[in-house]
């Protein structure tokens, strides 16, 4: 498949449309996704409490722009936070202003930080742009790690959760994992919360990730 094709989204939008969950892919390294237009919907179809937090996907420019006006961040720390969610692709931890985020966003809300993902990527714009405003998890259900191939996606949720394939377009030969976590402080300084896909290549040394950070959001 040329990295042009359009991927088959029809089944996955009719059903994010009726308010269930779907699992749509990353590039490669990342794993697949589960993302629904509410976070119950996610939860039920990763087997876990309706609950359970989780991380809010900022891939549309105006629900970033509402959000943003709620963070609790300087302009600079702003920048950065963006730059990290759509081109480092990380799952990141920001601080809110106000102890009650907007209620929209109140699903992702961890210790004072919404839960962030922010990644477009290009064969799923066509399909993203039609929900600006979704909830996402890692494509796993509880106790499992996250699929990294279409095929292990679609034995770990069955067919009552659809699965978009784009295992042509990734590099499905080489490990897989979940996003790295971060937590981004009010100045933009940087913590890191999880090990994943895009600090394994700098070692098992968080810090040596967190430089190359540094250095990549500061030119």
């Amino acid at each position: 498949m040329p990295a042009t094709a359009r991927l088959d989204t029809g089944t996955a939008a009719r059903t994010l449309t009726a308010g269930r969950a779907v699992i749509l892919p990353n590039p490669s390294p990342l794993t697949y996704v589960a993302t629904a237009t509410n976070p119950q919907a996610v939860n039920n179809a990763k087997g876990r409490p309706v609950d359970q937090e989780v991380a809010l996907w900022v891939h549309d420019d105006t629900t970033w722009a509402d959000l943003a006006t709620r963070l609790d961040l300087t302009p600079t720390a702003l920048h950065t936070a963006l730059t990290l969610l759509r081109d480092h692709l990380v799952t990141l931890l920001v601080p809110i202003r106000a102890d009650t985020p907007p209620a929209w966003a109140a699903p992702a809300l961890r210790d004072g930080h919404l839960l962030l993902f922010g990644a477009r990527w290009q064969p799923l714009i066509p399909l993203l742009t039609l929900f600006p405003r979704l909830y996402v998890s890692s494509a796993n259900r509880t106790g499992h790690p996250p699929a990294a191939t279409a095929d292990q996606a679609a034995a770990m949720f069955g067919p009552d959760t659809p699965v978009v394939d784009a295992d042509a377009l990734r590099d499905t030969a080489n490990p897989h994992a979940a996003t790295t976590m971060l937590r981004i402080a009010r100045d933009g300084g940087l913590a890191h919360i999880r090990h994943g896909a895009q600090d394994r290549v700098h070692g098992a040394d968080p810090a040596r990730y967190l430089e190359h950070l540094r250095a990549a959001t500061t030119r």
